[in-house]
Order: C-alpha cells, then structure tokens, then sequence
C-alpha cells in the first residue's frame, strides 16, 4: 500500500549535506511506490512559537506563515523524515523552530506513525548526533501513535557536497526511504 511521505529538509543551505541524504531518502521512498513530498526550510518563513497556547483548543497556530502550512501537511502524512546539519552537537535551529510550530498537532488525530531521521555532521563520530536525536524523541513522545523508525548518521561532512564521501550514509538513505 501507498504512504504518503513528508521529507523536510531543514538545512538553512541549498543542497547541503544533509538535504543529499533527503533526496536519497526520497528516491528510495518513490522506487518502493510511495508519494512523496519533499519540503525544503531555506526559503520559508517560519517564527518562533509565542506559548500562547491557543492553538490547543484551535488546532491552528495564531501566527500565519510557512510553519502552519507545513504543520498541516505534517498532520496528514503517514510518514516523516526530517533531516538537519547537526550544529554545536544538537539539531539545527530551524528544524527546533518547526518542531515548536508543530504544537497544534498535539491535540490532533494526526496521521504520521513513522518519524525518521537524516543528520549529517562535520564531526566524525556517531555520537556527535546524540543530542539530535534525543530532542526528535522528545517531540515524537509527545505523539503516542509514532515512533523513531530510524537514524542516518551522515558523519564527516562540513562542506556542500562532502556526503559523498560516505556511501554508507547515502545507502542507508536510500534503503531506508525503501522500507518506509
């Protein structure tokens, strides 16, 4: 059966490291038969969440930019893929920034029940993700029905292009865009 597929690209570069390993991701997604969509943040508009809080009762953001687009689109998708540069060890602020936009799905019937994860880092070691990947979990926790379905670290890779030095994260993309 078909999923429909959200890819979010959160690298604040055009064609960064990490937005490679969307399109790997992506091209495994739609080889298995899926419909995708790939949303990339470097030219959205996207503000920092106020707290106010309406949104709970709403299920819409108060602020009315890029961020409650996408919020919706995120509602409806079986699947997510989120994928970042990894900055000072932690996720990069503009996929913070949309996690934190995307509180009006809290209360939601929202679909998703796979989220995955594509980071890339200058930094060699795999734990260089860690913090990442343990702020996706906090956000995945507060939605009961998903899970983290899985990781690519995509380590060593500071200059645009520098991914292609690690086949073993561009396979795992690809593979894993194949069984989600």
């Amino acid at each position: 059966m078909s999923k429909k597929i959200l890819v979010i690209s959160t690298s604040p570069r055009k064609g960064g490291n990490s937005e490679t390993l969307a399109d790997e991701f992506i091209r495994g997604a739609k080889e298995a038969g899926n419909e995708v969509e790939k949303i990339v943040l470097y030219d959205k508009t996207i503000g920092f969440c106020k707290g106010c809080m309406t949104c709970q009762k709403t299920q819409r953001c108060v602020i009315h930019d890029d961020a409650d687009k996408i919020a919706q689109k995120v509602l409806k998708a079986d699947v997510i893929a989120f994928t970042t540069p990894i900055y000072y060890y932690e996720m990069c602020g503009q996929m913070k920034t949309l996690l934190d936009r995307c509180n009006p799905l809290y209360p939601s019937d929202y679909s998703f029940r796979d989220v995955y994860l594509l980071a890339t880092s200058a930094d060699g070691s795999k734990n260089a993700m860690d913090g990442a990947v343990k702020g996706l979990e906090g956000w995945i926790a507060c939605f009961e029905k998903s899970r983290l379905a899985g990781v690519v670290k995509g380590t060593g890779a500071n200059e645009i292009g520098e991914i292609q030095n690690n086949p073993t994260a561009l396979k795992s993309a690809y593979e894993m865009g194949k069984k989600a």
